[in-house]
């Protein structure tokens, strides 16, 4: 859908377009010395490089840096490639960075409160990225003093939300706010019409309080991808067991489609399971990238998204380090419109 076709779809109104629309460009946050990539900065990089490539391949990508010339010379002469200098405390542009609308037919950038995924981290610097490259972007911005993740959050185009309620809900963000009240600020800043809270889902080694961007993930107007653990053994199986039935509900309610994703075989690092997530994968124009990890349900996975994705190439970026510090592609990432 186009720029053009997704604004006349939201009239006067205001709407929060699904990642699967037309998009301007890709934000990353490159890895820097004083960021938690410190112990593997190079494998991090190359990670990061990658990443960037597969993007830039198809769309532009902005590139935040703490030295541009730097970062600058880990890349290849690309027009597709932009850099800007800002110094963040990490690299989760998708939890830091503003989230992309449509008002009154014209974009625009909410800048939502980041504490570090409920103060567990300082997150000081990176809650102030967005405003401070505002001109940079040139969309009007609207900061709202709530807290809110990118991560968090998932929109059909047409009016639904879907997100878990143990992290928009969690006390760790916004104490003061009952449930009809967050769900009703939601409703009023992102445009939507109906909130689904899932209330199950979980990840060792998360860090964000279920994300949704870890666990389902709308692909279309219809349809939901979503993590499947058929292992009864694993210390996962009945959260997304539960999950994947209250899935089925919100599906028959609202006529939606839904898609099971492979789980990974236990991945650890330091003696520390990781989260390793294939619903963790970023829409772009004209691709689907999808977060791999050197393990046999790779391939299993990437078939899923071929088998879906009639219209658009898969590219798989092993994203082994990225999960060491507890996040994947989709977290490393946020589309602009």
């Amino acid at each position: 859908m186009r720029h053009t076709e997704i604004i006349s779809q939201c009239g006067q109104k205001r709407c929060f377009p699904g990642e699967f629309e037309k998009q301007s460009f890709v934000q990353v946050i490159f890895p820097h010395e004083k960021s938690d990539w410190i112990d593997y900065l190079e494998e991090a990089r190359k990670n990061f490089v990658n990443i960037v490539n597969a993007i830039a391949k198809y769309e532009r990508c902005l590139v935040v840096c703490d030295d541009i010339e730097l970062v600058k010379s880990y890349f290849s002469e690309n027009e597709n490639i932009e850099y800007v200098q800002f110094e963040t405390n990490d690299t989760w542009a998708r939890d830091c960075s503003a989230i992309s609308i449509i008002e009154n037919g014209e974009k625009k950038l909410l800048d939502f409160t980041f504490t570090g995924w409920g103060s567990k981290f300082d997150a000081s610097k990176d809650n102030e990225m967005s405003r401070a490259l505002a001109a940079h972007y040139k969309t009007p911005m609207k900061t709202i003093d709530f807290i809110l993740e990118g991560g968090a959050i998932e929109s059909n185009s047409k009016g639904l939300l879907l997100t878990t309620s143990i992290c928009v809900l969690n006390k760790n963000r916004n104490a003061s706010y009952s449930k009809e009240e967050t769900t009703q600020l939601l409703k009023e800043e992102l445009g939507v019409n109906e909130i689904l809270y899932l209330d199950y889902g979980y990840l060792a080694g998360d860090d964000t309080d279920s994300h949704i961007d870890t666990l389902a993930r709308f692909v279309d107007e219809k349809t939901i991808m979503y993590l499947k653990c058929d292992d009864q053994d694993d210390e996962h199986y009945e959260q997304l067991f539960k999950m994947q039935e209250q899935l089925k509900e919100l599906a028959k309610q609202y006529d939606l489609d839904l898609i099971a994703l492979p789980f990974t075989d236990a991945i650890y690092y330091d003696d520390e399971r990781l989260p390793a997530t294939y619903a963790n994968f970023l829409i772009i124009n004209g691709a689907v990238i999808v977060p791999t990890y050197g393990v046999r349900q790779d391939e299993e996975a990437l078939s899923v998204f071929r088998d879906f994705f009639k219209d658009r190439d898969v590219v798989a970026v092993d994203c082994s380090v990225l999960i060491r510090q507890h996040g994947s592609l989709h977290c490393v990432t946020m589309q602009f419109l």
